[in-house]
C-alpha cells in the first residue's frame, strides 16, 4: 500500500543512531563512569534512562546520589568520550540531507546531545550548510520524551507541527516527536511503530528525493511510501 503525506515542509533528525552509529561510544561511556564509582548499568537501564536521553536525565537517575562534584565527574567523562570517538555514518543520511537542502525542503537536527558533538557530525557527514535550525540538549528544560525539542524546533522553522517529518531511532524520541504532533519515521525496529512511527525503515540508503517536472519533490522510502512534499 502507498502512502502519500502532502504538504511536508522540513524534516527534522534525532542524531545518535539516526544520523551515526553511536551506540558502542555512548554506551562504553557511561558503564565507564559508571566503573569509576563501583556500579554497573544494565541493559533495562540503557534502553530506558540513556539512549535518547538527555544527560541530566541519565545523570540524576544513576548517578542522583553522589556529591554534585562527582556528577560533574561523571558528565565529563561521557562529553569527553563522546567528543572524542570515531563515529560512522548511518548509511544514505548524508546523501539524503543533501538532496533535501537542493529541493527546498528546511532540515533541522534535535538531540538530547551536546552542540560540540553536534558541529561534529555535521562536519562528519559534511552538510552543515544543510542545516537551518539545530536544537541541542541545552536547549530545552524538558527533554525527550517530552514533545518540547520538537515544539522548539518547529517554532523556529515557523512551520505546523503537521508539516515535519521527524526521523527517530528511540523510544524517548518517538514518544517525543509523536506527542509534538508531528509524522514520525522509525529509524531501526518495528517495534517502534506501537509508539507511534508510521513506519520504519532500516537506513537511508533506499531513499531519493524526486523533482518532479512541476517543480514540488517527492521523497520515495523504497518500501512502498511516497512523501509528497509541498
Amino acid at each position: 500500500m502507498r502512502e502519500t503525506l502532502t504538504k511536508i515542509t522540513a524534516v527534522l533528525f534525532d542524531m545518535d543512531g539516526v544520523l551515526i552509529d553511536s551506540n558502542e561510544a555512548i554506551e562504553r561511556a557511561w558503564r565507564e563512569a559508571a566503573h569509576m564509582y563501583g556500579r554497573t548499568i544494565s541493559d533495562t537501564d540503557m534502553v530506558k534512562h540513556i539512549h535518547g536521553q538527555p544527560g541530566r536525565h541519565t545523570i540524576a537517575t544513576l548517578f542522583g546520589d553522589l556529591p554534585s562534584t562527582d556528577q560533574q565527574k561523571v558528565q565529563a567523562h561521557i562529553i569527553y568520550v563522546e567528543n572524542t570517538a570515531i563515529y560512522k555514518p548511518i548509511a544514505g543520511v548524508a546523501k539524503f540531507i543533501t538532496a533535501l537542502h537542493k529541493a527546498g525542503v528546511k532540515v533541522a537536527i534535535v538531540t538530547s546531545g551536546w552542540l560540540d558533538k553536534v558541529n561534529s557530525v555535521m562536519n562528519l557527514l559534511k552538510v552543515k550548510e544543510c542545516i537551518s535550525v539545530i536544537i541541542d540538549r541545552d536547549s530545552v528544560t524538558r527533554g525527550k520524551p517530552y514533545p518540547d525539542p520538537y515544539l522548539k524546533a518547529i517554532k523556529y522553522l515557523n512551520i505546523a507541527a503537521k508539516q515535519a517529518m521527524v526521523f527517530e531511532d528511540s523510544t524517548s524520541g518517538v514518544k517525543s516527536a509523536v506527542a509534538a504532533g508531528t509524522f514520525c519515521v522509525g529509524v531501526g525496529h518495528e517495534s517502534l511503530m506501537t509508539l507511534g512511527a508510521k513506519f520504519t525503515i532500516a537506513d537511508f540508503s533506499l531513499i531519493e528525493v524526486i523533482i518532479q517536472p512541476n517543480g514540488r519533490a517527492i521523497i520515495d522510502f523504497g518500501n512502498a511510501h511516497r512523501i509528497l512534499v509541498g
